[in-house]
């Protein structure tokens, strides 16, 4: 299989892994020169019109996603009988591999990994596909830290066979939810529990449910509740702890509402212990909680008080506290009632630091935040919040919306790609290829290939920008154009027609009394001028009345007939705006006397020949 291509384009270089449905290939993209995964279902499977309908639903479900945490389809075909399917190349690893050689991951990487996924997921669910198969192997770490899902679709291959294929799908069934696990259709809340699962094994180093069969692990899914994470490893934040107990909730109702919901959970869920986060509150007093060893004996340690009866100094005292407290409480709700209003101050368009000195003049709160824009000059103000005029209380928060800039980008190089194939890459590298493609004459690239582009290869330039390319028509090729003085117009267009030429429309005529009636007697560019291809030559054509005729008497010599007893073939040709012509043409023995009167108009040319052997001739 090393070393063959698919569709003329994609070249096998070296296998990657496989499973149970599909071995897994690198690659290289011939065209645009990168390299590719490719995946290619197993033999024993291409005959099975189930297998190939369900293997050609992850290149139907994906194709239709663009995310950064979702693994890109390019491709899919047929070849051979071959089924294919033409991936994003990740350099990197699985999850699973990660968590063999690291044991447990840290909650601050683990967090990152899992909200990565929760966002592909959540991109992934709005668009109405569950991915059915979450598990650290469809799980792709890159180089530089992303996490990237991949596999959708064979899922349900993977769910079908868990019970029968149990060497290539034991992995799956310990990330399966109990709803998939009792036979039940999986839904978007499937993929959370399953998510569940797999940051309960970053964090852990283990899954939450081992047995000795698929069956076993299934049930333990459907009736067990799973063990608290910091229980196999002390030190979990206690918020990020409820994350992982929400999600495996047996219940599809008690976990998160959504992908988004429980990634945005996840964010602050490390920073438990610092006591600035919201914490999770469970649904109601029966959801899952946990209960930290500290707090039991927090418990355990309290004494119940016993109580006292107040004496009468006791009461007056209490009277007068809360007559202070009142007064006091009243006296602050006096002054929250009566904080002044301001006018908010007009600050777009401001550098930033401007913005905030007027805002807090004003007895105005700032917050900021940042965004790209395309116009806006980074630092300055490019929206506020509070529409300017409104009247609010001081102290009031101000948001302003800071630009960072326009949002630039290396453009690609696109050289010598076809304008079909520079929009694929354009678009991969955030921007799009101009509508208007332009074409033009080029010795730099192949005829329907692009020579040139603008802005020029890389280049900076804001994403989403158009790039206008500049297609090849292939060299230019330089014609001489002939001498058409004297030919018919039918003829003359023939010829320009065999040259690549044309005939301009715009034909003159006028009265000529050196060239016949419908014949050139002029053309524009003039002969033995360099022209390109489908350039145009206009000609002007004569309205006659022509030259009159004229007679030449024409004698051959006696010697010029060899004299050899034979006879010799005798030809006088004449050349003139009417073209060339025989005049006489007869046999002759030597001593014959040969005189022929021969007409011609304008300026002429005539020759004789005996033989073929031209013996004479003369201007007119």
């Amino acid at each position: 299989m090393l070393g063959k291509m698919f569709g003329n384009r994609y070249e096998i270089l070296e296998q990657l892994g496989g499973g149970g449905m599909a071995i897994v290939y690198k690659g290289r993209d011939a065209i645009l020169n990168r390299l590719v995964t490719i995946k290619i279902l197993r033999p024993e499977y291409t005959s099975d019109e189930d297998f190939v309908r369900r293997f050609r639903r992850e290149a139907r479900s994906v194709a239709s996603l663009s995310h950064p945490n979702i693994v890109s389809i390019y491709d899919v075909g047929t070849e051979d009988k071959i089924q294919y399917l033409v991936m994003e190349y990740i350099d990197g690893e699985n999850l699973k591999t990660v968590i063999k050689r690291e044991g447990a991951i840290p909650p601050e990487r683990a967090v990152q990994f899992a909200r990565q996924v929760c966002d592909a997921l959540e991109h992934a669910h709005e668009n109405k596909i569950v991915h059915r198969d979450v598990k650290p192997h469809n799980i792709l770490i890159t180089r530089t830290g992303k996490a990237k899902l991949t596999d959708f679709g064979i899922a349900m291959e993977t769910g079908t066979a868990t019970m029968t294929h149990t060497d290539t799908i034991v992995g799956s069934v310990h990330y399966l939810s109990p709803e998939q696990a009792r036979g039940e259709p999986a839904g978007p809340k499937s993929d959370l529990y399953s998510i569940g699962v797999v940051l309960f094994e970053m964090l852990t180093g283990t899954v939450p449910f081992a047995g000795d069969s698929p069956i076993s692990v299934a049930l333990k899914h459907i009736q067990e509740t799973p063990p608290p994470p910091s229980k196999i490893r002390p030190g979990i934040p206690h918020a990020l702890e409820q994350v992982v107990c929400r999600a495996l909730e047996k219940s599809v109702d008690r976990r998160f509402s959504s992908a988004g919901e429980m990634s945005r959970v996840l964010e602050n869920s490390v920073r438990d212990s610092s006591g600035d986060v919201t914490r999770f509150i469970p649904l109601d007093e029966d959801a899952t909680r946990v209960i930290r060893g500290e707090e039991l004996k927090s418990a355990r340690q309290e004494r119940p008080v016993q109580k006292k009866r107040l004496t009468r100094g006791g009461w007056a005292a209490l009277l007068v506290l809360l007559g202070i407290i009142i007064a006091g409480g009243a006296f602050a709700f006096n002054m929250f009632i009566n904080v002044p209003e301001v006018e908010v101050p007009l600050v777009k368009n401001m550098l930033m630091d401007d913005a905030r000195f007027t805002l807090e003049n004003k007895g105005l709160q700032v917050q900021v935040k940042e965004a790209f824009h395309s116009s806006v000059q980074a630092g300055y103000v490019i929206e506020q919040d509070i529409e300017p005029g409104r009247l609010v209380k001081k102290n009031r928060v101000v948001t302003l919306t800071i630009s960072k800039g326009q949002d630039l980008r290396t453009v690609p190089s696109v050289l010598n790609l076809t304008a079909q194939d520079a929009g694929i890459m354009l678009t991969e590298n955030g921007f799009k290829l101009n509508d208007q493609i332009q074409e033009d004459y080029s010795d730099q690239a192949p005829e329907g290939k692009i020579f040139k582009q603008e802005p020029k290869e890389l280049s900076q330039a804001p994403r989403g920008s158009a790039i206008t390319v500049y297609v090849s028509k292939g060299p230019k090729v330089e014609i001489q154009i002939p001498d058409f003085t004297g030919m018919t117009q039918e003829a003359a267009a023939a010829k320009l027609e065999e040259l690549k030429l044309q005939v301009s429309p715009d034909i003159g005529r006028e009265t000529s009394v050196d060239y016949l009636r419908g014949q050139v007697i002029a053309q524009d560019p003039l002969p033995g001028t360099s022209v390109q291809e489908g350039a145009q030559v206009k000609l002007t054509i004569s309205d006659g009345p022509g030259p009159p005729v004229r007679i030449a008497n024409v004698r051959v010599p006696e010697t010029e007939i060899p004299d050899d007893g034979q006879y010799h073939l005798v030809r006088i040709e004449v050349t003139d705006i009417k073209g060339t012509r025989n005049a006489y043409v007869r046999q002759h023995q030597a001593g014959d006397r040969v005189v022929e009167r021969v007409e011609y108009w304008g300026k002429a040319t005539i020759k004789v020949f005996v033989d073929d052997t031209q013996r004479g001739f003369k201007q007119f």
